[in-house]
């Protein structure tokens, strides 16, 4: 676990906090997928296109559960989790991690919130492109808003973890009003 961490901080530092562009840009179909996930430390099958039936959903990729910065970002969704819903939408956290991980992560750190996904095999975050490139085994920080069409309407990568749901909060919310306006 120890090493686990020294490698993201390392990223991290490697990285530094700059934002980078993810690969998927707004207006691109997102990719379809499935997964086992955890929420409140209860398996179960994930399935984005009938989350998009319940309204739009944060799609968020993180390196992996109990680092230092993927901790505080799950604190951040967890306490943010009621305003999403609010709005309509899902929140879903994405990691290499398996199952057993994230069914305590999903309740350690997630607050039996929101729901973690297992992406062993790499194939969710391949297909997102969040793909950390200098540790291509972990995925990178990167978050996204999937509108219920299937179309991202945003997308954001950064290794520090204080922005993203400041950041996809005001996704959904600028898309609620948008829909509330036509």
């Amino acid at each position: 676990m120890l090493k686990k961490a020294l490698v993201i901080v390392g990223t991290v530092a490697l990285l530094g906090s700059t934002a980078a562009l993810a690969a998927l840009k707004p207006g691109a179909k997102a990719p379809a997928f499935a997964a086992q996930a955890s929420l409140g430390g209860n398996t179960f099958e994930f399935s984005l296109a009938d989350a998009l039936k319940r309204g739009p959903v944060v799609l968020y990729f993180y390196p992996a559960a109990f680092t230092k910065g993927c901790t505080i970002e799950a604190h951040d969704f967890a306490e943010a989790t009621d305003q999403y819903k609010a709005l309509g939408a899902t929140v879903i956290g994405v990691s290499r991690d398996d199952i057993a991980t994230l069914q305590k992560f999903s309740v350690s750190e997630c607050r039996s919130k929101f729901a973690v996904a297992a992406d062993s095999d790499q194939k969710i975050m391949k297909a997102y492109d969040a793909v950390l490139p200098v540790k291509p085994e972990y995925a990178n920080r990167t978050s996204y808003v999937i509108a219920p069409g299937g179309e991202i309407i945003y997308s954001y990568t950064d290794m520090a973890p204080d922005k993203h749901v400041a950041n996809t909060l005001q996704a959904v919310r600028n898309w609620k009003a948008k829909q509330k306006a036509q």
